[in-house]
Parts: structure tokens; sequence; C-alpha cells
């Protein structure tokens, strides 16, 4: 009998992941104006900060809308970003995610890879990483296609 309850209270006491594939739309609007600074070695090296917002279109996992804020280096016709995307759910929690992607800056077509690192509410202990597909419009928004998977333990969704 007491291995019995000894195995009971060990499944009771692990926690199981628990994996859930992420499918969000998102459409964000043109980011505020952004402070470029020259960095002065090399011509055409400029760092600069850029804000913006996004809404999520479609949400497979309960995403509503979305705050963002990067650092981005051009040099050489190209550039780098990283970031941070703080993520309102329709239940008000939050999920924080970073984000890093280059490219060129003419060239319409983007993608990233982002990783979630850390939550809120329900989403407290969320763990997850993907990619985003994305296309830059001529008025300075732009659309995203995101997916991913995210875990979290059991006992905390």
């Amino acid at each position: 009998m007491s291995k019995i309850a000894f195995v009971v209270c060990l499944l009771m006491c692990v926690t199981a992941a628990t994996a859930q594939n992420v499918d969000t739309k998102w459409h964000c609007t043109k980011p505020a104006e952004n402070p470029m600074l020259k960095v002065g070695d090399v011509p055409d090296h400029n760092y600069a900060l850029a804000q913006g917002t996004c809404d999520a279109k479609s949400s497979g996992v309960g995403e509503k809308s979305g705050a963002w804020t990067e650092f981005q280096e051009t040099w050489k016709g190209s550039f780098a970003s990283h970031g941070r995307f703080n993520v309102t759910t329709d239940g008000g929690d939050m999920v924080y995610y970073t984000y890093e992607y280059s490219g060129k800056p003419d060239v319409k077509k983007l993608s990233n890879k982002w990783k979630i690192v850390g939550g809120t509410g329900k989403h407290k202990g969320i763990k997850g990483a993907g990619t985003c597909s994305g296309v830059r419009n001529d008025d300075g928004s732009s659309d995203w296609e995101c997916t991913g998977t995210t875990s979290m333990d059991a006992a905390k969704s």
C-alpha cells in the first residue's frame, strides 16, 4: 500500500510540460519617429531606436495586441535589429518576447527569430521559440505571420 501511495504522490508532484503551437498574424503600425545617430567610424554607419504597436489579426493562442522596442544598426546598405515585443493576451496577461533580424533596408520581405522570455498571470513560466515572416508596406506599416511552439508547466496552465 505504501508503494502505491508513493507512486501516486510522485505522479501528482511531477509537473508535465504542455506544448502549444503558435500561429499568429500581426498588423503593425508605422514605427514612431526614431532618432538616428551616426557612429562616425565609416560613412553610413548608424544606430537607431524604434518603437511601435501591433494588433493580432488572428491568433490561436489568444494574443491580442503588442508593443515593440528595438535597437537597429545600419551599415553598408544592410541592417541588423534586435528588440523586445510585449504582448497582451485576451485575458489581460502579458507574454514577453525577444527577437532579432537582419536584411537590406530596401527589401520589403522580412523575417525574424523570436524567443519567449517570460510572462504574467497564467503565462508565468512560459517558454517558446519560433520565426516570423513579414512584409514592409509602402505606408511604413508591416504585416507578419509568426509560427513556433510554446510550453509551460501543466500546473501553471
